[in-house]
């Protein structure tokens, strides 16, 4: 990779892998079986409501306004929405 990474997206946790992590990991089948077990379960059961995934065009102010309330702006519409519905409009 020639490009350098931005610092401020350097997560030492999770570090980027090298080379010889790539030769050192396993492939799945290789797993034992109650890792892979643990690994294909999904997620369970939604806790919410489902939502219905939509295509819909905003106006630039409108997400504007609202990302820039930061992370969950998205269900931020949704409840404002939701009280314009509420309200009989």
């Amino acid at each position: 990779m020639s490009k350098k990474p931005d610092p401020e997206l350097i997560d030492e946790d999770n570090p980027e892998w090298t080379e010889e992590d790539f030769r050192n990991a396993m492939r799945f089948p290789d797993l034992p079986a109650s890792l892979q077990a643990k690994l294909r379960r999904g997620r369970g059961p939604q806790k919410a409501p489902r939502k219905v995934p939509t295509t819909l065009r905003l106006s630039p102010e409108v997400v504007q306004h609202f990302r820039a309330t930061g992370r969950g702006w998205q269900s931020r519409i949704d409840a404002a929405l939701k009280e314009w519905v509420a309200r009989g409009a």
